[in-house]
């Protein structure tokens, strides 16, 4: 009988063996559990240390240390397909179609928290009988106790899978390492294709002092002797998603979709990354990267932009953007989150810290994104979209008609007539980066790529123009702290009201609003530091009939290439507003276009005093005392530009 011993890629045959052996027969590498996959003593001593404390409280049944081979992905996922948890889809090249628990399909803002001592470290003081919307704070005490109900035990019968991974290019200055340790092999595949998954991190993190993110996740569901698996295994009265920024701990309970498990995610990139960010003197934002190549420009003349929108508001649309205007070239560095660093050179370098698209399926088609098409069909997993007879996937809007007959997100048969979704509005595709045939040739590059102009914007139906230059970088600041935009399905929310959600962060921030905006009002004040432009772009207005006034998607290239020309310091092309510079007429190129401009970039008095108005009380309700002085000054400046009109 062949003993498993560090075996890396083991076949199916192998595989299969191990898996049924006795647990005594494993060699346990002087580890606290039987092994199945890996060198325990090849992790770094602070990896170990932390790992049995984890290990002694969880009880799993056995470690799974991955070392994100081709083939432990295969092997993984062929587990997955034996269980019933992934369904092969045979239309497509390494594609699987996962389904979740119906009460588990999008991230759960109301549990997720920020744990620090003072509750001030996470969240502004609102005002008195509001209700804070800008994070939720736990204390230690309470998370320590929190933690004691649902973690001791709930890995019993399952397989810890161990997954050393680093947000941005392993080894890379900008870069950052974690592990994380998770009772979920769908997690562990799904973190292979979101981050970078090698044995090569636990290299890094011994080169860095030993110092790495701890995530714990765990679905929340023990197998007791005897007792069958569900095919989704969650906990939805349990679900907790935690954050320590002091110690660098990420911990979430009960829930096996995307941002609630994949901790590499949201969790990392953007909550204990802001903080990292603040205290490092850089930015972890909830913004798409995407290279420009402008007609007879040559490669190195390339342009990047940043834009933070929130989910489902087009950023995956606008980082594949194929422009409609000729000679344009579009590359993609990321989707959905930058990391952002000056230079010694005072020059913005922004990397994409993820691996992988993990992407709203509604929506997406060969009209509103090829480039996504193209890129979703190979090495994917797609959780919660419809089931076609041929093996393949469908979902609302990726034809324009739908197939006679599917099955849908929750395995019931579905006709165009039966009344209900076929996919789930927030239904995902999670592929690897690599697939996207505009994929940015720097976007691995260590040092990032150089920014020079950051977007904001929103589905606002009213009074926000196509486009507004900010009067300065404060000013800019303040557009990203006033935005707003109707809810989406990437969260528990309904309906469509407008919402705020500053810098498309809302649900993201990793310490005080009030200090984040302080942090980014201080960039300014870098000794040689280059800012770049801050544009606000709103590409949802709607006539007074509720049609669309911009026709978007690929025409968003004129939008842009009038931000590049401001950019750039052409002159003659803008005009002041009471909001910001606009396009001065016929700088916008809108040749072939049929756009009533003056609609599109209008700003209605009332409306903006209404706005001022809105704003004014959600500073004061929301943001208190931390609010910077700067934020307010810039709302009055705003009022008295509109009250001083003629």
């Amino acid at each position: 009988m062949p003993i498993l011993n560090d075996l890396i890629a083991p076949n199916q045959d192998q595989w299969e063996t191990f898996a049924s052996l006795p647990r005594h027969i494993l060699v346990k590498n002087e580890s606290p559990l039987p092994i199945i996959h890996g060198n325990w003593m090849s992790l770094p001593p602070a990896v170990r240390s932390w790992a049995q404390d984890q290990i002694k409280m969880c009880q799993p049944d056995n470690l799974h240390i991955m070392d994100g081979s081709i083939s432990e992905d295969q092997m993984l996922k062929n587990q997955l397909v034996k269980k019933g948890i992934l369904i092969p889809l045979p239309k497509y090249e390494n594609c699987y179609l996962a389904r979740t628990d119906p009460k588990d399909v999008a991230r759960v803002e109301s549990r997720t928290v920020i744990s620090t001592p003072e509750k001030i470290e996470t969240i502004p003081e609102p005002a008195t009988g509001v209700q804070g919307t800008v994070g939720h704070w736990m204390s230690p005490e309470k998370l320590d106790d929190a933690i004691s109900e649902r973690f001791p035990g709930c890995m019993k019968g399952r397989t810890m899978y161990l997954v050393p991974f680093s947000m941005g290019p392993i080894g890379g200055t900008l870069s950052k390492n974690g592990i994380e340790l998770t009772d979920s092999a769908y997690v562990a595949v799904s973190m292979r294709v979101m981050t970078r998954v090698s044995s090569a991190i636990l290299d890094c993190i011994t080169d860095d002092d030993g110092q790495f993110i701890k995530c714990l996740h765990s679905v929340g569901c023990p197998l007791e002797k005897g007792m069958k698996d569900v095919n989704w295994p969650c906990n939805p009265d349990k679900v907790l998603i935690t954050h320590r920024p002091h110690s660098s701990e990420i911990i979430s309970f009960g829930s096996g979709y995307g941002g609630n498990s994949l901790l590499g995610k949201k969790c990392f990139a953007l909550r204990l990354g802001s903080s990292l960010a603040q205290k490092e003197g850089w930015l972890a934002e909830h913004m798409l990267i995407m290279g420009v190549k402008r007609p007879g420009e040559d490669e190195e003349q390339r342009k990047y932009i940043c834009a933070a929108f929130p989910s489902a508001c087009g950023k995956t649309n606008l980082a594949m953007l194929q422009p409609t205007l000729k000679g344009y070239d579009i590359s993609c560095v990321g989707d959905d989150i930058a990391w952002l660093r000056w230079n010694d050179q005072g020059e913005l370098r922004a990397i994409n810290p993820e691996n992988g698209f993990f992407g709203v399926a509604p929506g997406t088609s060969n009209d509103s994104n090829p480039v996504a098409m193209e890129t979703i069909f190979r090495d994917t997993v797609f959780t919660n979209v419809a089931l076609t007879e041929d093996g393949g996937v469908w979902w609302e809007g990726m034809t324009k008609e739908a197939p006679e007959k599917l099955t849908d997100w929750k395995g019931q048969e579905w006709s165009p007539k039966c009344g209900r979704k076929a996919a789930h509005p927030n239904s995902r595709f999670c592929a690897p980066a690599a697939n996207c045939p505009i994929l940015d040739g720097n976007w691995e590059e260590p040092e990032g790529v150089k920014v020079d102009a950051i977007f904001f914007g929103g589905r606002r139906p009213e009074g926000v123009p196509l486009i507004s230059q900010a009067f300065s970088w404060e000013h800019g600041v303040f557009l990203g702290a006033a935005l707003k935009s109707e809810a989406t399905a990437a969260a528990e929310h309904k309906g469509k009201m407008v919402m705020h959600d500053p810098f498309s962060m809302r649900p993201f921030f990793g310490y005080n609003f009030g200090n984040y905006l302080a942090h980014w009002l201080s960039l300014n004040k870098r000794e040689g530091a280059q800012m770049p432009n801050i544009f606000m772009v709103n590409w949802f207005r709607k006539s007074s009939t509720g049609d669309f006034l911009w026709p978007g998607f690929g025409e968003n290239i004129r939008v842009i290439d009038w931000a590049l020309k401001v950019c750039d310091g052409q002159e003659g092309i803008t005009k002041k507003s009471p909001i910001g510079y606009i396009p001065k007429d016929g700088s916008l190129c809108l040749d072939g276009l049929n756009v009533d401009v003056d609609a599109i970039f209008s700003t209605p008095k009332q409306f903006w005093l209404d706005e001022v108005k809105e704003l004014r009380s959600y500073f004061n309700d929301q943001v208190g005392d931390s609010l910077p002085s700067e934020i307010m000054d810039q709302l009055n400046a705003l009022e008295s530009r509109f009250t001083s009109e003629e």
